[in-house]
């Protein structure tokens, strides 16, 4: 595969919300912890956080389902749809520049979510806004063609870092065919592949009132709020049954490193592992072992102290990532895959110090507050738990200053114990082969390897002259 060729099938790291407004968020201050919950008869679960006089308003619908959905040869799919759930510039002008806030659509390998931030005196307008987009969704030929070309322009004309290609070559030799192994946001050659009728099946399938839960938080009582619900929402199409998330597992990857040829003075270093699922229980002992591995890496390899690194577990519906990267000068290359290898190993044998531990949960903790403290960020509890099944609302926080050292060696055992490790290196692809030649096997991202020499016939034991 050509490097252009390349570049562009790694485009889509670089997809951002096409409708995504960058403004202030409104201050919800003083909200009440737990929401008020009401139920409608088709299934739509809402949550409404009530402040009497404030003038904010955010509404966060989530739909539990994602672009791990996305047809074969497809990825994007999904983000497709959800950018033709508001097609128009006007719906976003109308949020920020008359509402003073904003209107997003994410969407995830798990979840499509719309966010919107205006006032509360616009709540019916607002849920209006919402209720078109979910039940009027603009399928026309037309429409479908000018929203798939402009995702499209915007990948082509992102801007495509090493490390944006490094992150999809080890997502996609971790996990192959496998949904998580492809970009949520699409490439430009799967997204051309789309058709309307893949649009209209995938909202026929999942974009259903019992597939999702909205999140109301401002200036509206609960009796105005549920109210204008069920009389907008209310007829929102409620589905027989909600699409399990089954997928054929990935096999086992490689073990060789993949060099990923891509011009420039560093390498960027990939390994991973498979992780484990958001709902596990060990996932917030995975956390703080990401953060542990981290500063380990760093003090193993002196080099690594001053560049760009970091080592994250990746939660989703199903098992997800662990995953190490790291930018390095091309001749340390070996240096650093060896000692990511090393750390690996150091988790399941040496039980992390008490300063260590402490180290590790104070970042993953101060980091936990600061997202959970966001004024969007109220509702996340209670739309992750349907999202991802969990049992009960989770305060993350808590979770994570609640991980001791035996849970990190537990967790380490269940991931790296007899493990498959992925890893890939991008750079410079002659440089990168004579770095790593006997101390570490690799391969080439399009290149053939030679075929084996042929060996000597094996000599006739005996006489050489029989008679």
């Amino acid at each position: 595969m050509s490097i252009p060729v390349l570049i562009r099938v790694f485009r889509g790291l670089a997809v951002s919300a096409l409708l995504l407004v960058l403004l202030v968020q409104p201050a919800l201050s003083q909200l009440p912890k737990e929401p008020e919950r009401e139920q409608l008869l088709n299934g739509l679960r809402v949550l409404v956080w009530s402040q009497p006089g404030s003038p904010d308003l955010l509404v966060k619908l989530r739909i539990n389902s994602g672009a791990a959905f996305d047809l074969a040869g497809k990825s994007g799919q999904m983000a497709l749809l959800g950018d033709l759930l508001f097609p128009d510039a006007a719906t976003v002008d109308f949020f920020t520049e008359e509402l003073g806030g904003k209107l997003d659509v994410s969407v995830n390998y798990d979840s499509v979510t719309i966010t919107m931030v205006g006032k509360a005196a616009e709540f019916e307008q607002v849920i209006s806004v919402l209720r078109n987009g979910l039940l009027s969704t603009q399928f026309t030929p037309e429409v479908v063609a000018r929203v798939r070309d402009a995702r499209i322009k915007t990948l082509r004309d992102a801007t495509i870092s090493p490390a944006m290609v490094a992150d999809r070559a080890i997502a996609a030799r971790l996990f192959g065919d496998f949904p998580y192994g492809r970009l949520a946001g699409g490439t430009p050659e799967d997204l051309a592949r789309v058709q309307r009728a893949d649009l209209m099946q995938a909202h026929e399938r999942f974009f259903n009132s019992n597939n999702a839960t909205l999140a109301i938080a401002g200036g509206v009582t609960k009796a105005r709020a549920i109210r204008t619900v069920r009389q907008l929402l209310g007829p929102w199409r409620k589905s027989e049954s909600i699409v399990p998330t089954t997928f054929t597992q990935p096999k086992a990857p490689d073990s060789r490193s993949l060099i990923v040829n891509v011009p420039g003075p560093t390498s960027e270093l990939r390994l991973a592992v498979r992780g484990l699922a958001r709902s596990d229980s060990d996932f917030a002992a995975s956390t703080v072992m990401a953060r542990l591995a981290q500063h380990r890496w760093q003090a193993m390899t002196a080099e690594l102290a001053n560049q760009p690194l970091f080592v994250r577990s990746n939660g989703y519906v199903l098992p997800g990532s662990f995953v190490m990267g790291a930018s390095v000068s091309t001749e340390k290359t070996a240096d650093a895959v060896t000692s990511a290898r090393k750390v690996i190993e150091s988790l399941v044998t040496t039980r992390a110090t008490p300063e260590e531990l402490e180290r590790a949960k104070s970042e993953v903790v101060n980091e936990a507050v600061a997202t959970a403290s966001k004024a969007e960020a109220i509702a996340d509890p209670w739309l992750n738990a349907d999202t991802y099944g969990l049992n009960a609302i989770q305060d993350q926080a808590s979770l994570l200053r609640a991980v001791t050292e035996s849970d990190i060696q537990r967790v380490a055992a269940r991931l790296f114990t007899n493990a498959a490790i992925a890893s890939i290196v991008t750079g410079e692809a002659a440089q990168l082969k004579a770095t790593l030649q006997g101390r570490v096997q690799y391969e080439v991202l399009g290149e053939v390897p030679p075929p084996p020499s042929p060996k000597a016939p094996a000599k006739t034991p005996g006489n050489a002259n029989p008679r």
